[in-house]
């Protein structure tokens, strides 16, 4: 920097504003007209030489004008800054440039407003330059891109020697304040910065308050999409309106729910079942309505009918009492939810409050009957008022319970005969393979392997069959995931037992919600020493439904497949066990191979070497119409000598060595003709002896 600009800068500093104006307007003009009358070319020592000898002389005279700003600064009542006025900043050591009459108007442009004089906190920079306004005039465009980036000592605006380590202080040398001009590289930058961090505070915010439990936190009401006590995202139909439930006072205190059901009812009148209702079809509904005289719609739905069914009752204070599988929520609270929707929340779900689970230390999964209250107004909900039992018993029985993975795991001991006297002989054909190849036992953890249009679902209605025929007092349970309509209707038509589904057109948290509420009531029952059957279709499908629900990790095996995303569906097959002195749990699920798709091949390794019984089809048998379609080479069942009777062991044996060295699908045309001809295994097993 040149010492007449840094006179310059100290007059501005020094003296008032209107005074320093002016005389900075005169010198720029005298200094346009200097540059325009000097040569371009060929004198541009001569024009060095002279910039300097005037230089020499404007600081010898600086004396006189500090003299004359001082007394400028004492008729306006100002105080002068003596530092700024008696210590201007040195020359620089290079030769100053010359300047041409295209740069000067640039670099020098005319100044209409200044600021009053602050000094700067540090002085060993000089003199302290003054805050510049915003409101510059347009034409100085030097000064509002940092001053002159070809100035003498080389850096970015006219004051290079800022402190790079403060990024709100800029290019222009000034490390204490944020500007716009002089530092577009420094302030502009830091603005950003604040900017995109104040846009992701908002970000964050918005997030929470999207999955925020209540009211607040930028998302207002309630979610709409709540999670179950697994962290699933649970299916809500539409018209289900919870209100003021969740944060009602008076449903958190278990005495005031006795209370109000011994006001609301009289107990010695027999209650009423409310799932004879729910049961009903709709025309048969409405008839009972009728009979009722309830004042209804022209056209009513089934909730409307069952809603003004139950003020009905509660005004002719007769109880209602409603039995179902209860479904705890992360919130806290639990609704209970019934096998005729597949454990799906509908709107006539009795919500059960968060103290009444934990005062009667209620799980996920425990079958319960409830005394309830009518819907509120604004809410389509009953109420839960009092627990009359728990799976079946007393609630004091839940204090002698043994939780799930405390019991004790063994192999399978006792054997599932599929062999029946059904009136169709190829389903029982069909059966006695199975029992001759591969036996099944309580507690089985069984894959049946199968390529598509095998004849897998078939020859799972024939083991769901046989095991209601021949075990009538175990509970079946057959879940159908991803399946299609046409066969869950078919499958409740010929199963007396109980049939979730969950069809191939609803979304993947539907599979893995009525996938989670299956297992968990079937470990209740298993605690209470019941045996529990689930026969599964397909595994392959439950676990892409998980698949899709896990979030990314960045770590994803071939075919797709996210590293954690198998966990869970291990963790239902891994569930079924034979317990030492108690129940059982027995699941047999289907697996899809040779579907072309390189996910099913990943999902069937990782289940491979979990199950302890295997079941392959053939497609090979298939398209000679062969039925069962097994292959005996490759299916059979781990420590199948706990379930066989010594004697039937031995004939099994003999005649998997006779059948060892002829083709598959030979051998199995052979067996069948064979056991067409006899009437029962026992026969068949005395034949080959001879």
């Amino acid at each position: 920097m040149s010492e007449d600009q840094s006179e310059n800068e100290s007059k501005l500093t020094s003296e008032s504003p209107a005074p320093a104006a002016k005389k900075a307007r005169k010198t720029t003009r005298k200094r346009v007209s200097r540059a325009k009358e000097a040569p371009e070319e060929g004198a541009a020592k001569p024009a060095v030489k002279k910039r300097a000898r005037k230089t020499a002389r404007k600081t010898a005279a600086s004396a006189e004008d500090t003299a004359s700003a001082k007394k400028a600064a004492k008729a306006e009542n100002q105080e002068f800054d003596f530092a700024a006025s008696e210590k201007p900043k040195p020359a620089s050591k290079r030769a100053p440039k010359e300047i041409s009459a295209k740069e000067a108007p640039a670099k020098e442009a005319p100044v209409k407003e200044v600021s009053e004089p602050k000094p700067a906190a540090s002085e060993d920079k000089g003199s302290a330059e003054p805050r510049q306004e915003k409101n510059r005039p347009e034409s100085n465009q030097g000064e509002r891109s940092g001053g002159d980036r070809r100035n003498s000592d080389g850096n970015r605006g006219n004051g290079g020697q800022g402190n790079s380590s403060n990024r709100g202080g800029g290019g222009g040398g000034q490390p204490h304040f944020r500007q716009s001009g002089g530092g577009n590289d420094g302030g502009n930058r830091f603005n950003n910065r604040n900017n995109n961090n104040n846009n992701q505070n908002r970000k964050k915010k918005k997030r929470k308050g999207k999955f925020d439990k209540g009211p607040g936190g930028g998302g207002g009401a309630r979610r709409n999409t709540p999670f179950n006590a697994g962290g699933v995202p649970v299916e809500v139909d539409p018209n289900l309106e919870m209100g003021q439930l969740v944060d009602d006072e008076l449903l958190q205190d278990v005495a005031a729910l006795e209370e109000s059901f011994q006001k609301l009812y009289d107990e010695s009148v027999p209650p009423v079942l409310f799932n004879d209702l729910y049961d009903l079809p709709l025309q048969e509904l409405r008839e009972r309505s009728r009979r009722l005289q309830l004042d209804l719609e022209n056209a009513p739905s089934r909730p409307q009918i069952l809603e003004r069914m139950m003020k009905h009752f509660e005004e002719k204070k007769n109880p209602v009492l409603v039995e179902g599988c209860l479904e705890v929520l992360d919130d806290g609270f639990g609704m209970v939810v019934f096998p005729e929707d597949s454990y799906r929340l509908k709107p006539l779900c009795p919500f059960v409050s968060e103290s009444l689970i934990e005062h009667h230390g209620l799980q996920r999964g425990h079958m319960i009957k409830v005394f309830i209250q009518a819907p509120r107004e604004g809410e389509s909900c009953p109420i839960v008022l009092k627990v009359q039992s728990v799976m079946g018993s007393d609630i004091k029985a839940l204090e002698k319970i043994t939780p799930f993975t405390e019991l004790v795991p063994y192999y399978p001991l006792d054997r599932i005969l599929l062999e029946n006297s059904d009136e169709n002989p190829e389903n029982n054909l069909s059966m006695r393979v199975v029992d001759l190849i591969s036996p099944i036992g309580f507690g089985q953890r069984g894959l049946i392997v199968a390529p598509p249009r095998t004849g897998k679902t078939v020859l799972l209605q024939g083991i769901a069959h046989s095991i209601q025929m021949n075990y009538p007092d175990s509970h079946l349970i057959v879940l159908l995931i991803d399946e299609r309509p046409e066969e869950v209707t078919d499958f409740r038509r010929r199963v007396r037992g109980e049939v979730i589904s969950s069809t191939f057109d609803e979304t993947a948290g539907s599979h893995v919600h009525a996938a989670e509420m299956v297992i968990e009531k079937a470990r209740r029952m298993v605690e209470t020493g019941r045996d529990v059957v689930i026969l599964l279709d397909s595994i392959t499908r439950l676990a892409r439904a998980y698949n899709t629900l896990m979030p990314s990790s960045g770590k994803i095996l071939s075919g797709g497949v996210e590293a954690n995303a198998l966990q869970k569906p291990k963790r239902f097959f891994g569930s079924a066990r034979n317990i030492e002195d108690g129940g059982s749990l027995t699941i047999m699920g289907t697996a899809l191979v040779d579907t072309g798709s390189k996910m099913d091949e990943v999902i069937f390794e990782e289940f491979k070497g979990t199950g302890n019984m295997e079941l392959h089809l053939d497609r090979s048998l298939v398209d000679k119409r062969v039925f069962p379609a097994l292959a005996m080479d490759r299916s059979g069942t781990r420590k199948e000598e706990l379930l066989y009777h010594p004697d039937e062991m031995q004939k099994v044996y003999s005649l998997r060595r006779a059948t060892k060295g002829v083709p598959p699908v030979e051998a199995m045309e052979m067996l069948i003709q064979r056991v067409k001809k006899t009437r029962s295994n026992a026969e068949f097993l005395m034949t080959l002896s001879r």
